[in-house]
């Protein structure tokens, strides 16, 4: 029997697969916003985790202003959302930029969280907004998706939608999002309370094709303590469902392929 004495061919153990880019680099983060370094890393470890890393979105924060969100405006868990989401959204796109949409019973104010402006940012401007009214999820949500239509982006969005409770009109908050549906709008709603959620994890489960043409929505519930809440848990509470949008939203022709 002969044997080959040619030597095998070398192996580079110090290459390593491509990791995908983030939008924003941790430099850049480290740079402006160092108490978001944390939430940036873990964010990505999520997102490599559900194998979405790479992928861009322009991310939106939308917050309830009813009068039972009280308690957590004063304990700074929406102030965290905020800082979670941004840091999400430093690894989805690349302009370190949140639009933010207060609503109640109409919209109740819009602005902006950014790397360079989010540090205790929530309340000044809800406490700015005056009168909390009811909740109705579809005037927030028509604004996302104005916004969003507007400015001409070429990703899909994002959408961390937060509430306490169910909408007033459960009929318009239906209707917008199975409308939606067509939209390269992802709407991934995050309930903070004891409430129970049954008209969230109906949206979460309307039928496809006979009400939507894809599943365009996520849900769960961060319960009543959400800053109790890991970051690990809360991204992949995050992402659970947004790969299976990614994929059902490219073959139904909203996205490209």
């Amino acid at each position: 029997m002969a044997i080959d004495y040619r030597k095998p061919p070398k192996v580079d153990y110090r290459k390593r697969p491509k990791m995908p880019a983030p939008g924003i680099s941790l430099e850049k983060v480290t740079a402006q916003a160092p108490e978001l370094v944390s939430l940036y890393k873990t964010a990505a470890v999520s997102l490599a985790k559900h194998q979405v890393g790479g992928q861009r979105a322009a991310v939106y924060l939308v917050l309830d202003r009813s009068g039972s969100m009280r308690p957590y405006y004063r304990d700074g868990s929406v102030q965290h959302l905020a800082e979670q989401t941004l840091a999400l959204a430093a690894n989805l796109d690349d302009d370190g930029v949140v639009p933010v949409v207060f609503f109640s019973t109409e919209i109740d104010g819009t602005a902006e969280i950014r790397l360079d402006a989010y540090h205790d940012r929530i309340n000044p401007m809800h406490d700015s907004m005056g009168h909390m009214g009811r909740t109705n999820y579809h005037v927030a949500m028509q604004a996302v998706i104005d916004h969003y239509q507007s400015c001409g982006a070429e990703e899909p969005a994002f959408v961390v939608f937060q509430t306490d409770g169910s909408p007033t009109s459960k009929t318009a908050a239906e209707h917008v999002l199975c409308t939606a549906a067509r939209l390269p709008i992802f709407w991934q709603f995050v309930g903070f309370g004891n409430d129970e959620f049954r008209f969230l994890r109906k949206l979460d489960d309307l039928p496809v094709p006979d009400r939507r043409v894809v599943d365009n929505a996520g849900f769960f519930a961060a319960g009543p303590s959400p800053k109790a809440l890991s970051d690990a848990k809360l991204y992949d509470h995050l992402l659970h469902e947004f790969p299976l949008w990614l994929t059902s939203a490219r073959s139904a022709g909203i996205l490209k392929k």
